[in-house]
């Protein structure tokens, strides 16, 4: 028999709280059995799995590609390395994207972010005459920075 853990092992092995695992489990992204007495129980390959989902929210992975990707794993077995690098390789684009704009945002915070907001003196220098505005909404020196 596999060996299972109760919810509270599950949070406090993987530092997520119970609320939350409850959630995952309503939203698919993890499974329990339950016991006799209705209490969940958790496969150990669940660890993984909600370490997964924590570290894909930190970098910014909506919990709609983290539930499509984790519907590309095993059910029955913990996930290989083999299965992981897949799954990675598949984000791997989107995080570079991510990393260049957490980059560009990191060197430019402490000036104009090219919001296009003429609230700060410096922007007669990189904004004059709002002329950002005709690239789009937001800060644009920040997601769609001049080549």
């Amino acid at each position: 028999m596999m060996e299972t853990l109760a919810i509270g092992d599950l949070a406090a092995r993987s530092g997520v709280a119970p609320s939350a695992l409850r959630y995952y489990e309503r939203e698919g992204l993890i499974r329990s059995t339950r016991t006799g007495g209705n209490q969940r129980r958790y496969h150990r390959s669940e660890l993984r799995r909600v370490a997964f989902i924590k570290i894909a929210q930190q970098v910014g992975v909506s919990l709609d590609e983290i539930r499509e990707a984790l519907a590309e794993l095993p059910e029955e077995r913990t996930p290989t390395k083999a299965d992981w690098a897949r799954l990675s390789a598949h984000w791997r684009g989107k995080l570079e994207e991510r990393i260049l704009l957490m980059q560009r945002l990191r060197d430019q915070l402490t000036g104009c972010i090219g919001c296009g907001c003429l609230s700060l003196q410096r922007c007669n220098l990189i904004n004059p005459a709002d002329r950002l505005a005709a690239r789009g909404t937001g800060p644009q020196m920040i997601v769609n920075p001049p080549e």
